[in-house]
């Protein structure tokens, strides 16, 4: 009687719940994956510690910031470039006489193959090297504007020393340079690279001045500083460009430069902006 009683318990439940086991379904079989309706949604426990280390790391990039905007105000401007005297005398005239105008200036000083650009003011704005006409000398050729590359000889091939009203234009191939002096076909633009023989790259980047002397005339400039600060500068307004001597003597070339100890002496226009 007891055993018959026992196996009628046993049908009406089953046989795992008489074993004590749970009874088997689709998500006992796969606990790991959760419907929309049985997954609860997780709040601020599981974010917040994820939101904590975004606010501190925001705090310390913050922090690096104002200690790097602290440590560039507290550094004194960089000193001006070491310049020969006759570079030195032509910068501190045309300071002192404004003989720029309202215009931005330039000056080249042939012998250190460098140049120096100040925009309207005279605030120093940097000084690069430059690459200058192979032929020792002052002066242009009559007539060299008008020969062909080919007809110009090593002795023709002089970059002009003077003041120059320079002004962007048109030149071959629709290339737009700073002309410095039409008429003689010296211009000012960013360093030629089609002969590669020349090497007129590694020339701007040698340490000695000795190796800068290579072009038909023209003043080559390193790309980088051509695009950005001087084209800038000059594309609208143009500027004026001074090119000290090779062999003339720099009174000869400038001879206001003799006004020079008579002159009221500006305040410091060397120092980089910025």
């Amino acid at each position: 009687m007891a055993a018959a009683l026992l196996g009628l318990i046993a049908g009406a439940i089953g046989p795992t719940a008489a074993l004590g086991r749970a009874p088997l379904s689709d998500k006992a079989e796969s606990p790991s994956v959760a419907t929309p309706s049985s997954r609860k949604p997780v709040k601020a426990r599981g974010n917040a510690p994820a939101k904590s280390v975004s606010k501190g790391g925001a705090k310390t990039a913050a922090a690096r910031r104002a200690a790097a905007k602290a440590k560039a105000t507290d550094t004194p401007p960089l000193p001006g470039p070491v310049r020969s005297e006759a570079a030195s005398r032509v910068i501190a005239w045309v300071g002192s006489a404004h003989d720029n105008g309202t215009l931005p200036y330039i000056v080249i000083d042939k012998q250190a193959a460098s140049l120096s650009l100040f925009d309207a003011k005279g605030t120093f704005l940097g000084e690069t090297p430059v690459l200058l006409g192979i032929g020792i000398g002052d002066d242009s050729t009559p007539g060299v504007g008008a020969k062909d590359l080919s007809e110009i000889g090593p002795a023709e091939r002089t970059t002009p020393a003077g003041r120059f009203v320079a002004k962007f234009g048109r030149a071959f191939g629709r290339q737009r340079v700073l002309w410095v002096d039409y008429a003689n076909s010296v211009a000012l633009h960013a360093v030629i690279t089609t002969h590669k023989t020349e090497q007129r790259v590694e020339r701007l980047l040698s340490p000695t001045p000795d190796d800068n002397r290579i072009s038909f005339g023209c003043i080559n400039v390193g790309t980088s500083f051509y695009t950005k600060q001087i084209r800038p500068l000059f594309l609208k307004t143009g500027g004026v460009v001074y090119i000290l001597p090779d062999t003339k003597p720099l009174d000869t070339v400038f001879p206001r430069v003799r006004l020079l100890p008579y002159l009221a002496p500006t305040a410091p226009a060397e120092q980089v902006s910025g």
